[in-house]
């Protein structure tokens, strides 16, 4: 049966030929578009590989000899939207370890840079960037220790007496070279938990879709092999032959499909390395394959083909006439929906009663949740399209509506499976989107330019407990005031003094001199006619819970301007006139006369591994987005061909009884239009509730409606798919003849 079924593919003449090479092809679509995901998942392992590195003092290793210890303060510094990983390190003795892609550690007064960072130090004024790193470079750090090649990362060197007394600093005695188990690392590529909710969603919202594509590929033209196949079993062929043939047809289809998409793969993969699938494009040999990965797509497509195939032949398994006497099925049961409730109740529950502690099951919740509304989506679809038929069927008015109707409840599921990719593409776009937008809208998107403007160096750190003792600076030197004031575009200047207790007034950030505070309104006001004022937590938290200081008056508190200047201080705050110039001296100017004694940051910006891994999430989700709709355009249009071809005998006659072309265009519309626009807009409400939910349970945010770009978005992806299905009515007038129903 297998010689039968090789002839019966490849020596049935042009129909099926290019049957095989259509399917073929909408294979290959797959397969490439799985392979690049595959390899995106392994190039972001490579990538926090590297950078794991730079997380070395978030699990130390302790040092076994006095000679081999290595005193560590990582920092994460700025430059515009740039984040720069600072390392200052100090050599305990010969035998101190040495970070990947570096030769030596560098010395007192010398410092390693990666490539990207050189080229901008070299090309940016010294007063801006340059001047804030003591001593000279080196050396270069080599790919090794890079996470992307545009990286920006520098390593400085002090002596141990120096750095030993910071209280940021740590001796450890080895380098990472694994993720560490954190979520506010130096590299947040380089953390284990960010890593795998990436990876896990990145898996639930792009593979998939993929494996849609592939099994609707393996379907195609499924209504012709069922009807050749009926006459096959009306002449003696059992059930098992049947199988077989069709399982031979399948496998060489998707084979054949497997060989192009591999070639599709390896010939776009160039341009894949430009896509920032986490914001920092790949090295070369990132996007590799590996063996597990191979096999999946070897292996694991065509036996997805074979069981789609065998799924596709049931009516003919249950009797040759079934197929011939269009046995009608059952329409889809109210039952279809219980998956889409119940993922609906699995996010509604942890938002009632909060997200688990462990991260294994903040994964699990994350997985599970969404996977139940992706599947709940693609089993209430066909429902969904039956209500909608009825409807529109009961209230024709016209030939067009009622004939699409009808069509439309005598195979609800295929109608739906038309339009399944886009509707999953829909729900991640509006989850993503809904869930970012809200985050954007809550971490100082819409703040005042006043805040953006105005820089803070918490000598402290981001922290609402009191400065250690070794974090404050006894005083600033009148000559480094002066000379901040003195920068061109700062406006004003303001020391935050520690509390001299804690007692008056309840608990203190620090105080303030009201003439200076008055200058710098980002942080808050004070009271009529106070001279002094206790000011609260003024920078910006995790994931938008902002102190929103710039409203707020602080109460006075009783002290003399000569005891407050006797006060040690905890912090200094900058306002500029928010010029991009202006600010990046700023940032020096603090770096110079505080060395070793925080980052200067704005004072409504995200803390720098909040941004850094919102800008991850960012990057990719826009590549799942794009990568997802372009997925389900493919489906839509090798699922809209595909089912013109299968009716181009009924269309025909229709064509043969009078009925015009252009009506046929409009039955083709709504049949496809009513299951993608209901669909969508249940996808668009279900993904937007769990953005609403999982925000909620997971971070403690408010839910905000995304904005114009996203609306945009969903109309402009709703027009292509309309014009997609616009696109196959020449192949419509082409094959509705009255040739093809003379010849059918």
């Amino acid at each position: 049966m297998i010689r039968l079924g090789l002839r019966l593919t490849l020596g049935s003449g042009r129909e099926a030929l290019l049957r095989v090479l259509v399917t073929a092809a909408a294979v290959a679509l797959g397969v490439g578009f799985l392979l690049a995901a595959l390899a995106g998942i392994n190039g972001l392992h490579a990538q926090s590989n590297r950078g794991a590195w730079l997380n070395s003092a978030v699990q130390p290793t302790p040092t076994t000899s006095p000679a081999s210890g290595l005193w560590w303060e990582p920092s994460t510094d700025s430059f515009g939207s740039q984040l720069i990983d600072q390392i200052d390190v100090a050599a305990t003795g010969p035998a101190a370890p040495i970070p990947p892609g570096m030769s030596r550690l560098p010395g007192p007064g010398q410092y390693f840079a990666s490539p990207a960072l050189v080229s901008l130090l070299r090309s940016q004024p010294a007063d801006e960037l340059r001047d804030r790193y003591p001593g000279r470079l080196v050396g270069t750090i080599g790919s090794a220790g890079l996470p992307s090649p545009n990286s920006l990362i520098i390593v400085i060197g002090h002596s141990v007496g120096q750095l030993s007394k910071q209280p940021a600093a740590i001796e450890i005695g080895a380098i990472h070279r694994g993720l560490a188990n954190c979520y506010g690392c130096q590299s947040v590529v380089g953390s284990g938990p960010v890593l795998e909710f990436i990876l896990v969603g990145g898996a639930v919202a792009l593979v998939l879709p993929i494996l849609i594509l592939i099994a609707t590929a393996s379907r195609l033209s499924a209504a012709r092999r069922e009807e050749r196949f009926a006459s096959m079993r009306l002449v003696g062929a059992t059930p098992r032959q049947i199988s077989t043939i069709s399982a031979v047809e399948a496998v060489i289809a998707a084979l054949t499909g497997v060989v192009l998409g591999f070639g599709l793969f390896f010939a776009v993969r160039p341009l894949l390395y430009h896509v920032p699938f986490t914001g920092a494009p790949m090295a070369k040999g990132d996007l590799s394959l590996h063996t597990v990965d191979i096999l999946i797509a070897v292996v694991g497509v065509p036996i997805a083909a074979v069981v789609s195939a065998r799924l596709a032949l049931r009516r003919v398994r249950i009797s040759p006439l079934g197929v011939t006497r269009r046995v009608r099925t059952s329409p889809p049961g109210i039952a279809r929906i219980v998956p889409l409730l119940a993922g609906i109740a699995f996010l509604a529950y942890f938002d009632a009663a909060g997200k688990p502690g462990a991260i294994g099951s903040q994964l699990l919740e994350l997985l599970v949740g969404f996977v139940l509304l992706i599947v709940g989506l693609v089993l209430a679809g066909p429902w969904l399209t039956t209500a909608g038929s009825r409807i529109m069927a009961k209230r024709a008015s016209h030939p067009a509506t009622l004939i699409a109707g009808r069509h439309l409840l005598d195979n609800p599921k295929a109608a739906f499976r038309f339009v399944s990719g886009l509707v999953i593409a829909l729900f991640v776009a509006s989850a993503a989107i809904g869930a970012l937008s809200s985050v954007t809208q809550v971490t100082g998107g819409g703040s005042a330019n006043a805040s953006l403007a105005t820089l803070a160096d918490p000598f402290c750190t981001l922290s609402t407990n009191d400065c250690p003792t070794a974090s404050v600076v006894a005083s600033v030197p009148p000559s480094v005031l002066n000379e901040l004031r003195a920068t061109p575009g700062v406006q004003g200047v303001t020391a935050v003094h520690e509390p001299p207790s804690q007692t008056q007034e309840g608990r203190s950030f620090g105080v303030v001199a009201c003439d200076e505070l008055a200058k710098t309104p980002a942080i808050g006001r004070c009271a009529p006619r106070a001279t002094v004022a206790s000011v609260g937590y003024f920078l910006s938290k995790v994931l938008g819970h902002t102190a929103h200081a710039s409203t707020t008056t602080w109460p006075s508190w009783n002290l003399s301007a000569t005891q407050l200047a006797s006060l040690p201080v905890s912090a200094v705050v900058v306002a500029t006139n928010g010029s991009s110039g202006a600010i990046e001296r700023v940032r020096t100017e603090l770096d110079r006369a505080f060395p070793l004694q925080g980052t200067p940051v704005t004072v409504e910006a995200l803390g720098p591994s909040t941004a850094r891994l919102l800008t991850m999430i960012q990057a990719m989700t826009d590549v799942i987005i794009v990568a997802s709709l372009i997925i389900a355009a493919c489906s839509l249009a090798v699922n809209i061909a595909a089912g013109l071809t299968e009716r181009r005998r009924p269309f025909s006659l229709l064509r043969l009884a009078g009925v015009p072309r252009k009506l046929l265009h409009r039955v083709v519309a709504l049949e496809s239009a009513l299951p993608l626009l209901m669909v969508a807009a249940v996808s668009i409400a279900v993904g937007l509730l769990a953005a609403a939910l999982y925000l909620h349970s997971q971070v403690g945010l408010a839910f905000s409606l995304p904005g114009f770009s996203y609306w945009t978005t969903v109309i402009g992806g709703l027009a292509v798919s309309m014009a997609i299905i616009a696109a196959t009515f020449p192949i419509l007038d082409r094959i509705t003849g009255p040739e093809v129903a003379r010849n059918a």
